[in-house]
């Protein structure tokens, strides 16, 4: 029988049987709970569940102290595969393999599109992180500079080991609206599963307190990021001591976790990992040659969508685009730089009127041009309108095409995360931007 102290919890496993003592603490008192717990039990979490949490523990293949974690491998995986290559069988790190992986992790200065190929297995990542980790795809590049300006709550230009963990606070307190209802032991266990503790207290609201009402502008007076995260770094302090490090904390923080990210490594580990996702995507249909067929940019583009009878379009383009002559990756790259931008193209397909008729490939590629500072080939485009071009009279549908995109980009799942000014009850705070994302 195994029996190890994971600072607030103990995990101790023999054979078929899980023994679970989870401690608590609250105004400086301990509560204990044990728990016998089939490992049985454990496959039946599925149903109490979220979407994306099923994704991840679908994906995940490391245990360590009861916490799932997926490898860099895993990670490219979730994002680019339907389903996982292998069977899920969750592997027990040990402390010294843990440590061992840690050790080999590259700090952010020698980051690269690179990385998560390089690391393959050699790596960890928490549920909080691939959360974080898949809204990172689907951001433009002008919001790097606030998401940065978030975490850096002291707004020195840097942001710490501790302003960082914040940010799993924030997704930890956003899934738990969105928890299923049923057995609260069940949602325990799947707590400690993704979050390696779990809580029954609301950090931004205890049970029987209301929130002091405040407004969007009451709030910016206050300095947004402290009014907004003050409580949560608390809790952040409370957290960082009993869970483990995990790849990304020593890649941004050092080893010692005493280092700091500046904004240049946050945007170009970011724009890296946008990168290296779409170059998987592209390898994936390219055999190795510098363009993939504008027949197998169709399959990507329509690929995750809502669209029930993909043959209809594939067909079109077969049809208007006799002659392949390819899409390029920087082709391929612009075009999703679009998609990253959608909402600010849709906001200025309002303002001038388009939203309500059908555009030409000239309108079309200047309006993008325009609304998010990318320039699209004449090529991509006319690829892109042969594609959705179904009655062929060489015109657009906006909304059509507004929402399979949007279904592309989400990669098949809408999931709001509110990213930039976030966590607050409907109508207290203004969120600048909603961003989908697969999860």
């Amino acid at each position: 029988m195994r029996c190890e102290l994971t600072g607030i919890w103990y995990f101790c496993n023999s054979g078929g049987v899980i023994v679970l003592f989870f401690c608590s603490s609250k105004y400086g008192s301990f509560n204990c709970i044990g728990h016998l717990i089939q490992l049985s039990d454990l496959e039946d979490l599925e149903l109490y569940a979220t979407p994306r949490e099923q994704r991840f523990r679908r994906f995940a293949s490391l245990e360590f102290e009861g916490q799932l974690y997926m490898t860099p491998y895993d990670f490219i995986q979730a994002v680019t595969s339907d389903e996982p290559k292998r069977t899920k069988k969750w592997r027990t790190l040990s402390k010294q393999e843990l440590n061992q992986i840690l050790m080999e992790t590259p700090p952010v200065w020698k980051g690269s599109s690179k990385l998560f190929r390089n690391l393959n297995e050699k790596g960890v990542i928490s549920y909080t992180e691939y959360l974080f980790l898949l809204c990172i795809l689907t951001k433009p590049h002008a919001g790097f500079r606030i998401a940065f300006n978030m975490f850096d709550t002291d707004g020195n230009e840097m942001v710490d080991k501790k302003e960082f963990l914040v940010l799993q606070e924030i997704f930890r307190k956003k899934n738990e609206k969105r928890e299923r209802k049923g057995d609260e032991e069940k949602r325990a266990m799947l707590r400690l599963q993704l979050y390696g503790y779990t809580s029954t207290n609301s950090v931004l609201k205890t049970e029987g307190e209301d929130l002091v009402p405040r407004s969007y502008w009451d709030t910016l007076r206050r300095s947004t990021s402290q009014a907004l995260f003050s409580d949560l770094a608390e809790r952040a302090d409370d957290i960082s001591s009993s869970l483990s490090d995990t790849t990304l904390l020593v890649h941004f923080f050092g080893k010692k976790g005493k280092a700091e990210l500046n904004f240049e490594d946050f945007y170009r580990f970011m724009d890296n990992l946008q990168t290296e996702v779409l170059e998987i995507e592209f390898l994936s249909y390219s055999n190795g040659m510098n363009t993939i067929s504008e027949e197998d940019f169709a399959h990507i583009l329509l690929r995750y969508t809502n669209v029930e009878n993909t043959s209809s379009y594939l067909e079109n383009m077969r049809c208007t685009i006799p002659e392949e002559k390819g899409i390029t990756f920087d082709e391929f790259r612009s075009f999703f730089q679009f998609l990253n931008n959608l909402e600010d193209f849709a906001i200025a397909m309002q303002m001038y009127n388009f939203a309500s008729r059908s555009i030409g490939q000239d309108e079309f590629k200047r309006a993008v041009y325009v609304a998010t500072g990318v320039k699209l080939s004449p090529h991509l485009v006319n690829t892109v309108f042969k594609i959705f071009d179904v009655d062929r009279d060489d015109q657009l549908s906006y909304k059509e095409f507004i929402g399979i995109m949007k279904d592309r980009l989400n990669r098949g799942f809408r999931v709001r995360i509110l990213i930039f000014i976030v966590l607050c009850s409907r109508g207290e705070f203004y969120s600048s931007r909603k961003i989908f994302i697969r999860v």
